[in-house]
């Protein structure tokens, strides 16, 4: 079958254009339909996906000749569940909007943001050129801006003021790296210039320039996480962004940092990953201890998963620089479980501060749970994925990340493993002084309405399904992963280094 990539692409911000130029409501649903529609490509594009068989349903057509830049899209198994997961989370926040009349002043401007939030992380997802890649990983961030500025919190100015501080330098970085890298690989191989994935990994720069472009993707991928101790824009920019938008940008945007790690910087930079493997898994045990800690001691409901995503994403990290297949697989599917118990948790906050008077803060809530029994079992089927329950699918991501870093890096996995504690503790913390206790002041407590089952009840049921079957996931990946870690083992064996000191496992 054929589909074309850029229907898939540009669909939701066409469907935002679209809105804008209508009135009221109906905008918002013309949203929703344009998100549904998107799920609907992303479910044939993974049903149509076969398994193994590289790069699928290629676009690839030059887009800036005079400097080798390609419009090169492509579906492939780092990126098809990712792809699935986007559609997924992206009409959870559509519907929630639209059912909630959110937001009550232009509805319009709010739909085409979103669009474009979506096709900027779809076009991330599906990029097999590293320079439109970094067009859409900075793309996917400018709607947010707007959203958070036009409808954030009353400290919006200074919140986006930092995060495109540090996004930008972030950024500049990476498009520094980038451009170095089709410049260097031209200067190698004496051909024309490229910057498609495909052709540099046939045209390596040389060693030296791999380990500092490899830093100047890292830090960009870090600060993106975020990741300790690039997360100084997290908190000022979790609490201030709209929460729809906010389930998404923690769902998915961090997602998109942790791809970019397998799909461009181990093939292309694999003496850089190598060189700085401890670095990178010491600054992701930093984020699961510290993304831990925070998580345990904040008081507002956003900051609490804001933490939480830290200390996640700091396991994602040690799963990558594993630099092995167990360790691959395992990131790969923590980022799909990640994102789809993140969104439905942020929509919760919602909820919760619904039933608090307004209030998002831990200590203004409570005592709820016996007076509305089927939102305490949702909420307590996501927080149990949150912390990893064995039988959910969160436990399978994290099990298969410590069995990759254990094969390679002991003591990384022993401290790592202090993190699954953690969740443990700030996951049942939230839930307990968020539905038990004694009731907050202005707590007013009823059941989960129509509106708000017919968006989370969907959410958990998806989660509930990859955890009976996370082979959906991980047959569908394995093979990419595979191919994702070539480079970095044959830079090993070139320096001299035995398998086990990067963490291959033996087949």
């Amino acid at each position: 079958m054929t589909i074309h990539l850029s229907i898939v692409l540009w669909l939701p911000l066409a469907a935002g254009v679209l809105a804008l130029l209508v009135r009221g409501s109906l905008a918002r649903w013309i949203s929703v339909l344009g998100a549904l529609a998107t799920l609907a490509y992303a479910i044939v594009i993974v049903a149509d996906y076969d398994v193994g068989g590289g790069l699928q349903h290629v676009t690839d057509e030059m887009w800036i000749g005079a400097l080798g830049i390609h419009y090169k899209l492509a579906v492939s198994g780092l990126s098809v569940v990712l792809i699935l997961t986007t559609a997924v989370v992206f009409l959870g926040a559509a519907l929630w909007s639209a059912l909630r009349g959110e937001p009550g002043s232009r509805p319009g401007l709010y739909a085409v943001l979103m669009g474009l939030a979506q096709s900027g992380v779809l076009g991330a997802f599906m990029a097999q050129d590293i320079v439109l890649f970094v067009a859409f990983f900075d793309l996917m961030l400018v709607p947010y801006y707007f959203l958070t500025i036009v409808w954030g919190g009353p400290r919006r100015g200074p919140a986006v003021l930092k995060l495109f501080v540090y996004t930008l330098v972030g950024s500049l970085l990476m498009l520094v790296g980038a451009v170095a890298t089709g410049v260097l690989a031209k200067a190698g191989d004496g051909g024309a210039t490229s910057f498609a994935i495909s052709d540099l990994q046939q045209s390596l720069v040389s060693s030296g320039s791999q380990k500092w472009i490899f830093l100047t993707f890292a830090i960009a991928f870090l600060v993106k996480m975020p990741a300790f101790p690039f997360h100084g824009w997290m908190p000022d920019g979790y609490t201030q962004m709209p929460l729809a938008p906010l389930a998404t940008f923690t769902a998915l945007l961090s997602k998109v940092a942790a791809y970019g790690f397998l799909v461009i910087a181990l093939p292309l930079y694999p003496q850089g990953a190598i060189e700085f493997q401890m670095l990178m898994l010491t600054v992701a045990l930093a984020s699961i201890l510290y993304g831990s800690a925070m998580a345990f001691t904040a008081t507002n409901t956003r900051l609490v998963l804001g933490y939480s995503s830290v200390a996640q994403l700091g396991f994602i990290i040690v799963g990558i620089f594993a630099l092995n297949e167990r360790g691959g697989d395992g990131a790969l599917l923590q980022s799909v479980n990640h994102a789809l118990v993140a969104a439905p948790l942020m929509l919760v906050v919602a909820m919760l501060a619904a039933r608090a008077g307004g209030s998002e803060d831990l200590r203004d809530m409570g005592g709820i749970a016996t007076r509305a029994p089927a939102f305490a079992a949702v909420f307590l089927v996501l927080t149990y994925a949150l912390l990893a329950m064995p039988g959910s699918t969160n436990f399978i991501g994290e099990y298969l990340i410590l069995l990759g870093v254990f094969t390679s890096k002991i003591v990384v996995a022993f401290v790592a493993a202090v993190g699954v504690a953690g969740a443990a503790v700030y996951g049942l913390r939230l839930y307990i002084r968020a539905m038990h206790n004694r009731t907050g002041p202005a707590v007013g407590a009823r059941e989960m309405t129509a509106r708000e089952a017919l968006v989370i009840v969907p959410l958990m049921l998806v989660v509930l399904a990859l955890s009976l079957y996370p082979q959906f996931g991980l047959q569908r990946t394995e093979h990419a992963v595979k191919t994702s870690l070539v480079a970095v083992q044959d830079a090993a064996h070139d320096r001299g280094e035995t398998l086990a000191a990067i963490g291959k496992e033996e087949r």
